[in-house]
């Protein structure tokens, strides 16, 4: 039998440092892609796939990403006063059953696969999804939505991937292929960041996963990997063989908005997507390009 898809984690503990000044006081999380910050398009993607428990994995000064999804109550009442009923709507869309986010702390900055450690007692014995806010799709079924589908058709691990410049591979963690369906393809290895000329493919993971609760034990061990950090690629290689393992090529657009451009394309491809906006936006474009 296959469990049901309820819970996700999400690793928000980082500084931010690729963008101070502006993280200096302020968690990259809530820096807006166009007017909402990225850690709500992440809960909003996960709600979109069904999952009803959150769990951040947070560090100090990140109090503003639950802070976020509370309910404001001296702002929400000077809007009705105002009768300023559409940004009323807004904040209240944001709006999430009470007690469905947790937080636990990661007092050091040991690495991803050290960030889901953390979580686990959150993770329990369920399967659980990971996002990583840094990564924002732009598609027309949420990314998670469809990992949380291919999981449902599997039953096994899950990843969302999409193909790299070969010479881009020591960047990201790489696939070994088995067979490959197109959709889906089978995992049977994984590397975190191998120099172009080691990687076994040039098929990357990016920040949308969904795991079963067995890598856990791979990552109570706390071995470091990569960087001398404990790398979740490394507990996920041990799992290949436990259960079914695939990675899937989603349909949509990624952004890194960990890094400034891709930031600054993302604020443009999903400007362009509102249509209040799009006609606008492409003619200040004309003016720059």
């Amino acid at each position: 039998m296959i469990k049901p898809l309820r819970k996700a984690v999400l690793p928000v503990a980082g500084l931010g440092t690729r963008f101070l000044p502006a993280t200096k006081a302020t968690a990259k999380e809530m820096l807006p892609v166009v007017d909402k910050p990225l850690i709500q398009y992440a809960i909003e993607e996960a709600r979109a796939a069904g999952i009803e428990q959150f769990c951040m994995v947070t560090g100090r000064g990140k109090t503003a990403l639950v802070e976020h999804f509370d309910i404001a109550f001296e702002l929400e009442s000077t809007l009705r006063e105002r009768g300023k009923t559409e940004a009323l709507d807004v904040l209240r869309a944001l709006a999430v059953p009470a007690g469905s986010i947790v937080t636990v702390r990661q007092q050091e900055p040991l690495g991803l696969g050290h960030a889901i450690w953390c979580a686990r007692a959150f993770i329990g014995e369920d399967p659980f999804a990971i996002l990583l806010p840094d990564d924002l799709v732009l598609s027309d079924t949420p990314c998670l939505k469809q990992l949380a589908d291919a999981y449902l058709e599997t039953g096994g691990n899950v990843v969302a991937v999409t193909e790299v410049p070969p010479d881009q591979t020591n960047r990201y963690g790489i696939l070994k292929v088995g067979h490959d369906g197109g959709r889906l393809v089978e995992v049977t290895g994984l590397v975190e960041k191998p120099a172009p000329a080691d990687a076994p493919s040039n098929l990357s993971i990016i920040g949308r996963y969904v795991l079963l609760p067995g890598v856990l034990r791979h990552l109570a061990r706390l071995e470091r990997g990569a960087g001398n950090e404990v790398q979740l690629t490394d507990a996920m290689a041990r799992m290949i063989g436990e259960a079914p393992f695939h990675g899937l090529r989603f349909e949509g657009r990624r952004f890194d908005c960990g890094d400034k451009v891709g930031f600054l394309e993302a604020q443009i491809a999903f400007a362009l997507k509102r249509p209040e906006m799009a006609p606008a936006v492409r003619a200040f474009l004309k003016s720059y390009v």
